[in-house]
């Protein structure tokens, strides 16, 4: 064997096994990234999840354009940890939370389910659900901090992951002033899931998101307005003013449910 064949097969072992570390390189990398975002959307192989959207008003059996968005976004999320997703309308979602990851679309006018995590999770958080006209209508009262609706100009919708126990399977809340910002909060989740995991870890947060200019860019213009973890946590002690969100449980008596047809749908 001369010296120049000799180069040229070490050559070529060189290079195979390069490209072999690279591939292996690779394959761990893209496995420890994938571990990551199952942990983090509590979603391992295989597993079940629940996608509870709301119906759109006056349309039975429909959901809002915006929210389908909204629900595919969420369900390529899903499929890339691996894990399948159920589909259900939130009247009919009577189940407790913690089993299987759970996300809910809608603002707890329209989603009854949003409004009992509301109640039960972030009792800090106050929404005025007055059908009248008004510059308060829709707004998000979170601690003391009042976050009025200009509808095309500035919106907001809360980004939360909550968890009951260290074990228990998050819930995931897109709660928005209108349907458009619920898509935007799922496409925030979709682009910064990642950040956000390093940065909560397993850990409950509720992040204030501000939609500008819908009217002209859509869902896709997000400002990350404030952590207000803390203060929807806490629990209000006023009384809420006329409008504002109320316990889901009195829905079942004839004055909640007479309320609850009168309040006007997202």
């Amino acid at each position: 064997m001369t010296d120049d064949v000799r180069n040229i097969l070490l050559g070529l072992v060189a290079a195979g096994i390069s490209a072999a570390l690279g591939w292996l390189a690779r394959t761990y990398l893209w496995q420890r990234g994938l571990r990551r975002k199952q942990s983090f959307f509590g979603l391992p192989g295989n597993s079940e999840s629940l996608l509870v959207v709301n119906r759109e008003a006056g349309r039975d059996g429909s959901v809002h354009r915006f929210d389908v968005f909204a629900l595919l976004e969420l369900s390529a999320l899903i499929k890339d940890c691996g894990a399948n997703a159920q589909i259900v309308w939130h009247d009919i979602a009577q189940q407790g939370f913690g089993e299987r990851t759970e996300f809910c679309v809608g603002g707890p006018v329209s989603n009854r389910r949003m409004a009992a995590h509301l109640y039960s999770l972030l009792p800090g958080v106050r929404i005025n659900t007055d059908p009248e006209p008004g510059p308060d209508q829709g707004a998000f009262q979170i601690g003391t901090e009042r976050y009025r609706m200009e509808p095309g100009v500035a919106e907001y919708v809360l980004l939360a992951r909550l968890t009951a126990g260290q074990d228990a399977r998050p819930v995931f809340l897109f709660c928005g002033q209108r349907a458009i910002t619920n898509q935007a909060a799922t496409r925030y989740l979709a682009r910064h899931h990642g950040k956000l995991a390093r940065k909560h870890g397993g850990a409950s947060f509720c992040l204030l998101l501000k939609i500008v200019n819908s009217q002209a860019y859509g869902p896709d213009v997000v400002e990350l307005v404030a952590d207000v973890t803390r203060a929807a946590q806490t629990p209000v002690t006023e009384r809420s003013s006329p409008g504002d969100q109320d316990d889901p449980a009195n829905e079942e008596t004839p004055k909640g449910r007479s309320g609850l047809r009168r309040r006007q749908r997202q």
